[in-house]
């Protein structure tokens, strides 16, 4: 029998089956005991105070405790611990980000992906260096700074050598005041000498979902094609950060097996990658399936009624505090409203997920990796997200001055980020008032940047000041 190695490189050792099914088996077995849970929720506690160990955090088996405890009690204090401990690495700020998708092409048989092989429904394309020009033209005069790139896998249409020109072209295109400062990467699974040439390449996190953990399910929704190959496919991130690539990103996409099967998975991936590498997941994203072209989301058995997709929100950020969540434009507005308040720090806004659709007034649907459910602009989601109490923010500068991966999580773990954080976001969120905001948003952003000047720390605050005068008379890239 295959036994649980949370150091072990190899796959079937660190997202071992049988301890998922003993975890599981130990969560049932207590899950009406509410004095273990409310003993959990207080070593969790150690981390409302940031230290350089980031407190105790929590395994694998004690979240997944706290996932199938029905309390109310101690459900309610699960959403509070989670608000107070993103507050504390966090903040109240949002980053934001937009994904580009550059190509379809994939010769993979995925069961749940539009962008399947045997799809002949879906028009096939592949943007140009022209285009993808245009496309990130377009996506500056919205005002993004942050973007996320997305290709089939496609050896023949979708090369590495394609991906690098592109991401050449996205930082060498200047529009205005414009300017890509932080492109994260999301394709399928590499070797590490080419992970090598995108850590040259200066990308920002290299981003990769795991789609299920369970090792059956996933050779049941990958038939065929390179990423049917589950090992190859898990140990991707092994290979990223051995090749020096500083940040990546995890993500399950929830409702393709049993939620608690996966939220165990996801939480041993990040504890893996801890004790490997000394340095967890950059970011976790949350997404759920969606109805897309040749994909009916009813067609998959594990769907998880937001009542639930919230609390795994919220037991993520409580067992990886340091970690960026992400909630993209899949979800509704409601949903994020609550996933913002629970854990997730980062979201798309004025997203489009087909290829080539920025430069459309019309938003096109032939090519989309999945429906939008959030179809507001940029300017529609800053001005709600202040509405709701949070600080938007456009920052890159964590990647551009070099603190990533374990100088990162160093600031992070000891609650020093915020010293560099909150300051920024106010200089993105300046630069993006200045130069894109509608009168109304800039007015509301303006209030809200003076409010938030007295949360910079005193060192800070005089040069902050002084630096948002000077975006108001033109000048542009400031950073702590």
């Amino acid at each position: 029998m295959i036994r649980y190695d949370v150091r072990s490189p190899r796959a079937d050792d660190f997202i071992n089956h049988q301890e998922i099914l003993d975890t599981l088996a130990y969560a049932a077995m207590h899950q009406h005991d509410a004095a273990l849970a409310r003993s959990i929720l207080e070593k969790a506690r150690a981390n409302l105070t940031p230290a350089h160990d980031h407190g105790t955090t929590l395994t694998h088996r004690e979240a997944s405790v706290l996932l199938v405890c029905e309390d109310p009690e101690v459900n309610a204090e699960i959403r509070q611990l989670a608000r107070d401990i993103k507050q504390a690495y966090y903040g109240n700020r949002i980053v934001l980000f937009a994904p580009l998708y550059l190509s379809n092409y994939c010769v993979n048989g995925c069961l749940y992906c539009p962008y399947h092989a045997k799809n002949r429904d879906i028009p096939r394309r592949k943007l140009t260096q022209e285009e993808i020009r245009a496309e990130v033209i377009a996506l500056q005069g919205m005002g993004h700074k942050r973007l996320a790139i997305e290709a089939g896998e496609d050896p023949a249409h979708n090369p590495l050598s394609y991906i690098l020109e592109s991401l050449e072209t996205i930082y060498g295109t200047k529009h205005k005041n414009g300017a890509i400062r932080r492109v994260n990467v999301n394709i399928a699974a590499t070797t590490e000498d080419a992970y090598r040439q995108l850590k040259a390449a200066e990308i920002g996190t290299y981003i990769l979902f795991q789609e299920t953990y369970h090792r059956a399910r996933y050779e049941e929704l990958h038939p065929s094609g390179p990423k049917a190959d589950y090992a190859w496919h898990t140990e991707a991130h092994d290979r990223a950060m051995a090749a020096g690539i500083d940040d990546v990103g995890l993500g399950v996409l929830f409702g393709l097996e049993g939620y608690a099967y996966e939220f165990a998975g996801l939480l041993m991936h990040a504890e893996h990658l801890e004790a490997a590498f000394g340095v967890g997941p950059h970011t976790i994203s949350v997404p759920r399936v969606k109805p897309a072209s040749d994909i009916d989301p009813d067609d998959f058995d594990n769907g998880i009624p937001d009542e639930m997709f919230e609390k795994i929100i919220a037991l993520i950020r409580i067992a990886v505090p340091y970690t960026g969540m992400i909630i993209s434009t899949r979800e509704s507005q409601e949903v994020r409203a609550a996933a913002l308040q629970l854990g997730v720090s980062q979201i798309s806004g004025g997203s489009r997920t087909s290829v080539g659709g920025y430069v459309d007034e019309a938003r096109p649907h032939d090519t989309e990796q999945f429906d939008v459910s959030d179809q507001r602009t940029l300017d529609e989601v800053i001005g709600w997200l202040m509405d709701e109490g949070h600080l938007p923010s456009f920052c890159t500068a964590c990647y551009r001055a070099g603190r990533t991966g374990d100088r990162f999580m160093e600031f992070c773990k000891n609650g020093q980020i915020l010293d560099f954080c909150q300051p920024n976001a106010l200089l993105t969120l300046g630069e993006y008032l200045c130069d894109y905001a509608s009168p109304a948003v800039a007015e509301k952003g303006w209030k809200m940047i003076d409010a938030e000047l007295a949360r910079v720390p005193d060192g800070r605050r005089a040069l902050a000041t002084d630096y948002l005068a000077r975006i108001r008379t033109g000048a542009r890239d400031f950073r702590f």
